[in-house]
């Protein structure tokens, strides 16, 4: 059964059992009204509707019944009515705030209380919460967005109105791949883009990945929530064995059948992994390259951006991150550097406990979720982890990302020698490069080579040969020489508390103390 229908079931249910008060938690009030109307008609109730652009108006006929706009009067010719009528229901669609106790809170619940004597029912579409004390005159009933098979007959019955007109390629499978891609907007959202592609004349399969561009449009400007664009290039990570393969293995728990199963079994599909470790050693990256090799788009997550001034703004703005990433799913969310967003919780600052809060509904959240959203968060500074993050079962798998090893820095220069220098990384001079390297962090790595590409491109009299090369390797100081404390600090948390991403012991390589002779940095002259 969909959602929408069971929402009219409960709504009709409330509606013959005159309850005095139905708070509808929506964002799509069109929607709603047409299945208000759907049920005024079914059960032969007349139904009044307020809104500021039209006043008061019989919902059935459209005729207006009473011409003053504004909430305060829709009330009292509502009220008016009741102390006339039995059996009245009025709709209100646009009551300005009835999350607290004020004027426009108590007025409505005044004219509950008249509706619970008269046999009236008073109707009010919102989407934040209801002051307690008109909460608990009724019953509330929340509006989903259109799911899969709702979406569906949307668009099927939108296009269907064109087919004698224009050129339409669809086939129901098309119209099904349309529908899981509108997975998470409004229906007038979702009959605007393809109202947009019915205006070209012709419906083509290629306008598939129109719509799935429209719908990142949609979800642009969401606070806190960046798209973030992936190519195929970053499908290949270098290292990180015993990451790669969890992942591929949790990848076929994502197909249509294996979901299934995992339902009938009562499992839930992967939630999500955190990654910590040394800084520049490929957490992000591996955010990106899961996003390619799943296929799914990639949303970041910024705590520090939804944290606001006011109370409650903060917990609000999350709120509002987490539902859209809902209602982006199937998605990857991506959550950059998560203990300087929740730095506060661990006790290191005085933010009223919102730290705290933001990170017992993060994971409240991540514990409720039914969408398809695989949470993928890095960290750099684990002793700013709040404790509650690392328990055992928040995430499906703490990951530690370590110092790359030797087999894992042949791996990475060669994606690299051949994306940026055309070239294949082999033999002796392979293996002096790698010995060269060690300590050197995947971003050592890459930032290195890349600098030897844009040389080559600015300077025609350089030459990419072995000597050049070597020299620009030797010209790096990594981290693992500047703060080798900092990362052993960092490798003796990881051997207690995660699984090592290279699927080798954690701590093997890389690290060189300061009393044991740093190179200097080389000068090339």
């Amino acid at each position: 059964m969909s959602n929408i229908v069971k929402s009219k079931e409960l709504l009709t249910r409330y509606s013959l059992a005159r309850i005095p008060f139905i708070a509808i938690n929506t964002i799509e009030p069109s929607r709603t009204l047409d299945m208000l109307k759907e049920i005024s008609e079914e059960l032969q109730l007349p139904f009044n509707v307020h809104t500021l652009t039209k006043g008061v108006y019989d919902l059935s006929s459209g005729k207006n019944v009473n011409d003053d706009k504004s909430v305060y009067g829709a009330i009292d010719y509502m009220t008016d009515q009741m102390q006339k009528k039995q059996y009245q229901t009025i709709v209100l669609t646009e009551v300005p705030d009835l999350s607290n106790e004020n004027s426009d809170s108590k007025q409505v619940l005044a004219l509950v209380n008249l509706a619970n004597e008269t046999g009236g029912v008073v109707i009010v579409f919102t989407n934040t919460p209801i002051w307690n004390q008109l909460q608990r005159q009724g019953m509330t009933v929340k509006i989903d967005l259109p799911n899969e098979e709702e979406m569906y007959s949307i668009i099927q019955e939108y296009i269907d109105d064109y087919r004698n007109d224009i050129q339409i390629e669809w086939d129901n499978s098309d119209i099904r791949e349309a529908a899981a891609a509108l997975n998470g907007v409004t229906k007038i959202e979702a009959e605007n883009v393809i109202a947009a592609l019915i205006a070209n004349k012709c419906i083509r399969k290629s306008d598939l990945d129109e719509i799935r561009f429209a719908k990142d449009r949609l979800f642009s400007d969401i606070s806190g929530l960046e798209k973030i664009v992936v190519d195929d290039s970053v499908k290949d990570v270098g290292g990180l064995e015993g990451l790669r393969k969890w992942l591929d293995e949790k990848k076929e728990l994502l197909t249509p059948e294996k979901k299934d199963m995992l339902r009938e079994k009562g499992l839930q599909p992967p939630r999500g992994i955190l990654l910590v470790g040394v800084p520049g050693c490929g957490k992000s990256l591996s955010a990106k390259s899961i996003s390619a090799n799943w296929k799914l788009p990639l949303y970041r997550l910024d705590f520090a951006t939804v944290q606001g001034s006011y109370v409650g703004q903060s917990e609000q703005q999350l709120k509002d991150a987490l539902t859209t990433a809902e209602n982006v799913s199937p998605c990857i969310l991506w959550i950059d550097e998560i203990e300087k967003g929740l730095s506060g919780a661990t006790g290191g600052a005085n933010d009223g406990g919102v730290s705290t809060r933001m990170v017992g509904q993060f994971l409240f959240w991540m514990q409720e979720c039914k969408k398809q959203v695989f949470v993928v968060a890095t960290a750099n500074d684990v002793s700013m982890l709040p404790s509650e993050l690392l328990r055992r079962g928040r995430f499906d798998e703490l990951f530690f990302v370590d110092l790359p090893t030797a087999d894992e820095r042949k791996e990475i220069l060669a994606l690299y020698f051949k994306k940026y220098l055309s070239l294949e990384f082999e033999g002796e001079f392979a293996d002096n490069i790698i010995q060269i390297s060690d300590g050197f962090t995947g971003a050592d790595l890459e930032s290195t080579v890349r600098d030897l590409a844009y040389r080559a491109i600015a300077n025609n009299n350089f030459i990419l040969n072995e000597e050049n090369i070597m020299n620009a390797f030797n010209n790096v100081v990594p981290l693992s020489q500047t703060s080798p404390e900092k990362i052993e600090a960092i490798r003796d948390w990881g051997k207690e508390r995660a699984v090592p991403a290279s699927g080798k012991p954690i701590g093997g390589e890389g690290l060189v103390h300061k009393q044991s002779g740093l190179k200097t940095r080389k000068v090339l002259v």
